[in-house]
C-alpha cells in the first residue's frame, strides 16, 4: 500500500444514509408546515452540514428562528433514527478490513453531527475504524481542513501519507486544503460527470476498483 492511512467521507461513501436524510428532512418540515423534498431534492442538498441542509429544504424566506426550529426537529428525529434505512455500500466492510490487514489506518470524517458519526460507524464497522470526526465545536465542517487534520493527529500521520475518499465536490475541496491525496467514488450522491465538472482527478466505481488503485 503506498499510503499509512486511508479517510473516508460518510455519507454516500461507505454508507447510504439518504432515506433516513430524507425522512428526518420531511418530520421536521412537516411539523412546521412546510412542504416535504423529494429524495433526490434531499440527494442535491447534502454535504455541508445539517444547518445547510435544512436551509435548502425550508421554503425560500425562511426566517432563521423558523430554519433554527426546523433544525432543532431534525436533530431530534434523526438522533432516534439515523439507522432506520442506512446500510453499508456493498463491498465496504471488505474493504476495510483487507486495508486493515494491510497495516493502513482507516478513519472516517463527516460533515453529519458528531452524534451520528460515531453511532453509525460504531454500529455498522465496529473495530474497523482507528477514529472517526464529526461536526462539532472547534471542528469546522468542510471543506475546511480541520477534520482532516484532527484525524490525522490521532492517527499520526502527515498529510502525504494520507488519502482522502469521498463522493463530492466538498471531498475534492477538503482534500486539496489538507494537502492529501484524494480519490473520487461514483457510488453515492454525486455522478461521474459532476465529479468531473468539479475538479475530480480520479474516480472509482467499485471498491474492488478503489483497493486496487489503493495498491497502485
Amino acid at each position: 500500500m503506498k499510503y499509512k492511512a486511508a479517510i473516508f467521507d460518510l455519507d454516500g461513501t461507505i454508507l447510504d444514509t439518504l432515506e433516513d436524510l430524507k425522512n428526518s428532512t420531511n418530520e421536521a418540515l412537516r411539523l412546521s408546515g412546510y412542504p416535504e423534498r423529494t429524495t433526490d431534492e434531499v440527494r442535491r442538498f447534502v454535504g455541508n452540514g445539517i444547518r445547510n441542509l435544512m436551509e435548502r429544504a425550508v421554503p425560500a424566506g425562511t426566517p432563521a428562528g423558523r430554519i433554527d426550529r426546523v433544525h432543532a426537529d431534525f436533530t431530534a428525529h434523526y438522533t432516534l433514527h439515523c439507522a432506520d434505512s442506512t446500510r453499508p455500500y456493498p463491498g465496504i466492510p471488505e474493504l476495510l478490513r483487507t486495508l486493515r490487514e494491510d497495516g493502513v489506518r482507516t478513519a472516517v470524517i463527516s460533515n453529519k453531527g458528531d452524534y451520528a458519526v460515531q453511532e453509525l460507524c460504531q454500529k455498522y464497522y465496529p473495530g474497523l475504524l482507528d477514529a472517526a470526526v464529526g461536526e462539532r465545536p472547534g471542528v469546522r465542517r468542510k471543506p475546511e481542513p480541520d477534520s482532516v487534520n484532527e484525524v490525522l493527529r490521532q492517527l499520526g500521520c502527515r498529510a502525504d501519507e494520507a488519502v482522502y475518499l469521498g463522493d463530492s465536490d466538498v471531498d475534492i475541496e477538503t482534500a486539496r486544503r489538507a494537502g492529501t491525496a484524494c480519490l473520487s467514488v461514483d457510488w453515492g450522491f454525486r455522478s461521474r460527470t459532476f465529479l468531473l465538472e468539479h475538479g475530480a482527478s480520479a474516480i472509482v466505481s467499485s471498491p474492488e476498483e478503489l483497493l486496487r488503485a489503493l495498491e497502485a
